[in-house]
């Protein structure tokens, strides 16, 4: 039986890391991870290579931009700081 291959993108991340804990363990799949030095995911062209190539059969997309709360801390912290 062929495994199935599973990308998963943002493997380092807190729900990304979960995923591959959850799924590192089953004989039935093959993970295939990379970081953003192995592919950008910005890149169409450098995607679009790497599904030709590597030939995925599921997805978990669980990239992310870190650090949307900072803004918000910092407009409390001023509005609680007027004189």
């Amino acid at each position: 039986m062929d495994k199935k291959r599973v990308f998963i993108a943002g493997h380092r991340g807190m729900v990304g890391s979960a995923i591959v804990r959850q799924l590192e363990n089953r004989n039935d799949i093959e993970l295939i991870i990379r970081d953003r030095t192995e592919l950008d995911l910005m890149s169409q062209s450098a995607v679009q290579k790497f599904f030709a190539t590597e030939k995925i059969d599921e997805i978990y997309l669980a990239a992310a931009k870190v650090g949307g709360f900072r803004p918000i801390i910092i407009i409390r912290q001023s509005s609680s700081t007027k004189t």
